[in-house]
């Protein structure tokens, strides 16, 4: 982004889990830079973590992850001057499947911490990128 500063960015971060031996869980967090018009990155991580018994504690947990990694992100953007970009978080949920009965918690607590927030379909950060690392 430093290198073209004139140009207007949006990031979005999320993350994806699934479910590994002993009721553990592997999650990626994906970090997107879009150059609007221009193509983009994306960055990512993994890390495995403890017992997830429910599909509700996994998704709470990813959505923590996101909202963690959103906060160092823009704290190293506000380094930065100069900057324009627009940022989201997008969570692994939506309107079909188990997921649904989550929607307004997830949202709220993105919203809770000023964030933009988008859902399936439009949360190509987590059901498409960090999905694929999965």
């Amino acid at each position: 982004m430093a290198f073209d500063m004139k140009r207007r960015y949006k990031i979005t971060i999320g993350t994806d889990s699934e479910r590994i031996a002993g009721n553990q869980a592997d999650f990626v967090s994906a970090v997107v830079v879009h150059r609007v018009g221009n193509g983009g990155r994306y960055f990512w991580r993994r890390v495995e973590l403890g017992k997830f018994h429910t599909l509700r504690d996994r998704i709470i947990k990813e959505v923590l992850l996101s909202l963690e990694l959103a906060q160092e992100v823009l704290a190293e953007l506000k380094k930065i001057k100069d900057i324009s970009f627009d940022f989201e978080i997008h969570a692994d949920i939506g309107e079909n499947g188990e997921t649904k009965v989550m929607i307004q918690e997830v949202v709220g607590m993105i919203r809770a911490h000023n964030f933009e927030v988008r859902t399936k379909p439009g949360s190509y950060a987590a059901s498409n990128v960090a999905d694929r690392h999965v």
